[in-house]
């Protein structure tokens, strides 16, 4: 069960716990009901994520570190709203007293942080453990200008959370076709369009690559769109692609056993995509969004795509399988094709699509990479907006060279050396010339081994925050090179 944020002008005496929010230099000038002597023996120093709590007149007190002054932003508030849903998980209902005059957009985060960090996958637990916190009052916060960020902070936070759940649950329940049903049912819940193609229409309108992918299943494919139109007249429009592999296995060139361990979350990319759009939606921001997401899993059945077949995607490029663990490239071809031909202002696509993006950025950051520097310079603001880490990588055409092949148009793979900048390299050429496009790779923050800040273990739900942030202040891209 979600946790219900409220802005409050005082906090409530129904309030079991009342948590205040502090930075270091105010635990060492001291803090109403502990002096600096009784933080200091209970070892509290205000740093990020510290937690005190002391019984106080006939409820619990809470101090939440914020860490130094100078050090304090948005991320703070979001990982100190995670420590207060978890520190108070044993009441009902808790009251929450911010520094004096925080900055806009604080109480957004510090909503988020809250719904973020009360979030649990407990679905498939017989008898679960669940927190009993159900609310969550934000004392000095009666304005409508606050209570509109706390509102919007608790909904991206929900539309975050819906794609936890998506990426947590199996492959073997969480099928293509029962993730397109709950796209669709999603989306038209949020007030969006939605439509299914079943595999007789993605055959019919000739989507080689998602075919390709599909053949060692026993599942059938599906490709998912889901449509904002909003009122009035658009300021513009924006393509947002995510990859939809439900479970990969690998195909033929088979994963060990430890690499397929967490690849139910392979559809990280369409999750995010899907809990953006539910907030979208919702938001309603004048800008038309559509979506495009095509679904499948990666198996090795008796007529698996073979290393050396060659697949025609739906621009009419073909491609030489030398690899058909190398399957995400494959189904984004179309769905970036079949974008390009809306003739939207911009596409960006998200996708778990290499580990040599782990490598080069670790478990956390998202590569970025694209065609449009006004267009990357957008996802970057938005991203930072959003409190999530992107960081540029190049696209250098004199690597293209890395996948040149003999039979086809091009190779699925480069050499073993810049894998995430070829796999860009390769989407690239499925975007309609002119179209300003972006990639992120979200292989590493999309799921976590550990819990931290307000990410907890498992499906993350990396990049919602993001795309709403870019949907919501959406410009048309400037005609510009790519970055350097």
């Amino acid at each position: 069960m979600s946790v219900e944020v409220h802005a409050v002008r005082s906090l409530s005496a129904a309030a079991e716990i009342t948590v205040s929010l502090v930075t270091a230099e105010a635990v060492k000038a001291g803090i109403e009901g502990a002096t600096p002597r009784q933080l200091e023996l209970a070892g509290f120093e205000g740093k990020a994520d510290q937690v005190h709590v002391w019984p106080e007149s006939g409820r619990s007190r809470a101090l939440v570190g914020l860490g130094p002054e100078s050090e304090v932003d948005h991320r703070s508030f979001r990982r100190a709203g995670a420590a207060v849903a978890r520190s108070c998980s044993r009441h009902a209902r808790a009251g929450v007293e911010l520094p004096a005059d925080p900055a806009a957009g604080t109480r957004r985060a510090l909503a988020e942080g809250v719904v973020l960090g009360a979030y649990g996958y407990t679905d498939l637990k017989s008898d679960p453990t669940e927190a009993k916190l159900r609310r969550v009052d934000v004392a000095g916060s009666a304005g409508a200008r606050a209570r509109g960020e706390i509102e919007r902070g608790a909904a991206v936070a929900a539309g975050q959370c819906l794609a936890r759940d998506l990426v947590n649950e199996p492959g073997g329940s969480l099928t293509a076709p029962a993730l397109a049903a709950r796209a669709a049912e999603i989306g038209r819940s949020a007030g969006l369009g939605a439509k299914v193609w079943t595999e007789a229409e993605i055959k019919r309108r000739r989507l080689g690559g998602l075919l390709g992918v599909n053949r060692g299943s026993t599942n059938p494919p599906r490709f998912v769109e889901l449509d904002h139109r909003p009122e009035g007249e658009a300021k513009g429009s924006l393509a947002l692609v995510g990859k939809g592999v439900t479970f990969d296995a690998g195909g033929l060139n088979i994963k060990t056993a430890a690499g397929m361990l967490t690849m139910k979350m392979d559809m990280a990319g369409a999750a995010a995509v899907i809990g953006a759009m539910s907030v979208i939606g919702a938001l309603a921001p004048p800008v038309r969004v559509r979506a495009f997401l095509p679904m499948t899993d990666n198996m090795l059945g008796g007529d698996a795509t073979r290393p050396g077949d060659v697949l025609r995607i739906r621009n009419g490029k073909t491609i030489e399988v030398v690899n058909t663990d190398a399957e995400g490239r494959l189904i984004l071809a179309d769905a970036l094709s079949l974008a390009s031909e809306a003739k939207p202002d911009a596409i960006v696509d998200l996708a778990t699509l290499t580990g040599a993006c782990m490598v080069a950025l670790g478990p956390r950051i998202a590569g970025l990479m694209g065609n449009n520097r006004d267009w990357v310079d957008q996802i970057r603001a938005a991203a930072e907006a959003a409190g999530e880490r992107v960081w540029p990588l190049p696209l250098p055409r004199d690597y293209e060279s890395q996948f040149e092949s003999g039979v086809a148009d091009m190779k699925n793979l480069g050499g073993p050396h810049g894998g995430a900048i070829t796999a860009g390299l390769i989407l690239q050429r499925f975007v309609a010339d002119g179209t300003a496009w972006a990639h992120l790779d979200i292989a590493g923050p999309s799921y976590s081994d550990a819990d931290y800040g307000e990410i907890p273990k498992g499906g993350t739900g990396f990049g919602v925050r993001t795309l709403v942030e870019l949907a919501s202040g959406f410009a048309k891209p400037a005609p510009a090179p790519a970055p350097g």
